[in-house]
């Protein structure tokens, strides 16, 4: 069995700002486990994308989730796990719009709290994401 691959795509996506990955892969017997970090819509430069706008901010998010996935071979079709970080909780049917848009014939496991803050500032989602991509 291999290890565990490092997630980092480049372009368009916020540089690592510490000691963490965009995401891993994990070799497991007849398929890989991946496990996303907490995307939230910030520019290659750490900007944020529509400040305080949840459903563009969720769109960009998705996104930027599915481009990480295809680094491991995977797609949103994958995912079993969906942790939704929110700064507004009525802010939920927009954010849940989007996610069901995404998540259509999906249907995964998925949570979404409210949190006080994020660690950027205007940004008003995070989620996080697990998937499973079974090898032939």
């Amino acid at each position: 069995m291999s290890k565990i691959r490092y997630l980092q795509p480049q372009g368009e996506f916020t540089a690592v700002m510490g000691e963490y990955a965009h995401g891993i892969s994990v070799p497991l017997a007849g398929a890989d486990l991946i496990f996303l970090t907490g995307q939230k819509a910030m520019d290659s430069r750490g900007n944020v994308i529509a400040p305080g706008d949840p459903e563009k901010q969720t769109e960009y998010v998705f996104e930027s989730i599915r481009k990480i996935l295809a680094e491991a071979g995977a797609d949103i079709k994958d995912i079993v796990k969906a942790q939704i970080y929110v700064t507004d909780m009525q802010n939920f049917p927009i954010i849940s719009a989007v996610r069901n848009r995404y998540f259509k014939n999906v249907r995964p496991v998925s949570t979404m709290v409210e949190v006080r803050a994020l660690s950027k500032a205007g940004c008003c989602v995070e989620i996080a994401v697990t998937a499973v991509k079974f090898r032939d």
